[in-house]
């Protein structure tokens, strides 16, 4: 487990936000805030995946997804929901095709608050989670 300890392997997926905790998480790939050089390093495939950021409230349409990639990724994983919506549903939690939070399709092991949540919140819900699964 050390490898992924010092090099995780980041997936992140829109189940259906606004984009404002997307915006965030894209931020810390920038300059400012440089996940790399934490050892963190953004993938688009799930296979490599060691970690699934997953932002937006889960609905009809994006379940069946959400679970695929979930499958996907090889053991041991990491699922974190960034932001309001995708910790309970968040604004559109009442609508009728809305199923409500990550939680709902797949075991979360960290939830990021905030709406948005600041890319100080999602790199430090990366560390912390990767220090629970030594």
């Amino acid at each position: 487990m050390k490898f992924i300890k010092k090099s995780p392997w980041i997936l992140h997926y829109n189940a259906s936000s606004c984009n404002g905790c997307d915006i965030e998480i894209l931020a810390c790939l920038t300059p400012l805030y440089d996940v790399e050089r934490l050892g963190m390093i953004h993938t688009g495939n799930p296979k490599h995946a060691d970690v699934l950021l997953i932002s937006g409230c889960v609905n009809t349409q994006s379940v069946s997804v959400v679970k695929q990639l979930y499958e996907q990724m090889s053991e041991p994983k990491v699922v974190i929901a960034v932001g309001a919506c995708a910790s309970t549903g968040g604004i559109s939690k009442d609508c009728y095709n809305v199923i409500g939070g990550v939680s709902e399709a797949i075991p979360v092991d960290m939830y990021v608050p905030g709406c948005a949540a600041r890319p100080e919140a999602i790199i430090d819900g990366v560390v912390k989670v990767l220090d629970k699964i030594k």
